[in-house]
């Protein structure tokens, strides 16, 4: 019996798509009831074409990697009840592409474009991070150079400013009384005195 086709929409496709092995994929079970196909069928389909699925297009996942799914919070409601024989497959862009010429449906065709559109949309979101990360570090890099130096400065401000208080404090001490000098002749007598 044929899944009840899922709507077709790029948010709705791209968050199905998982990293495992560092690579984005779809998951079978997702393909298929994209695809409006059962998972049994799908992965049917794939056996008889095998050839058409390199590793870099398809693989199928360890029993730890279908455990840690199982556990994770995306994890699909139906692949809580799959036959733990049977790991999943895991699709990547191209394989998606690969399964939906082979299902050849009006549904399949129609469904292809959005992967593909789903799969360039998270190529581009990654990409921004990459590059705001990029800005990001740049900035950090920018704003410890600008602390360095206002480190400097301070220091040597602060070093100015002690140095002008030291000159007014010396200017605002009383400073000890001179003897005064008397206006006129002086002789030698008074010099000694």
């Amino acid at each position: 019996m044929a899944q009840r086709p899922q709507p077709i929409d790029d948010a709705h496709i791209a968050m199905g798509i998982r990293v495992i092995r560092g690579q984005k994929v779809l998951l079978d079970v997702d393909l298929a009831a994209l695809y409006g196909t059962t998972t049994k069928r799908l992965n049917e389909q794939v056996k008889r074409n095998a050839a058409r699925f390199p590793e870099e297009f398809m693989f199928r996942l360890t029993r730890d990697e279908t455990e840690t799914l199982n556990r994770s919070q995306f994890a699909t409601g139906s692949q809580k009840h799959r036959d733990p024989r049977f790991p999943p497959y895991a699709f990547t862009e191209h394989g998606a592409l690969m399964a939906a010429n082979l299902l050849n449906s009006p549904r399949a065709i129609e469904v292809s474009l959005y992967v593909v559109r789903a799969f360039i949309r998270l190529r581009e979101t990654i990409a921004q991070h990459k590059e705001l990360a990029a800005k990001l570090d740049d900035l950090e890099r920018k704003l410890q150079g600008l602390a360095v130096r206002h480190d400097t400065l301070a220091a040597n401000t602060r070093m100015q400013l002690k140095q002008v208080f030291e000159a007014i404090r010396e200017l605002m001490s009383p400073s000890e009384p001179t003897k005064k000098r008397a206006i006129g002749f002086v002789t030698d007598e008074k010099k000694r005195s």
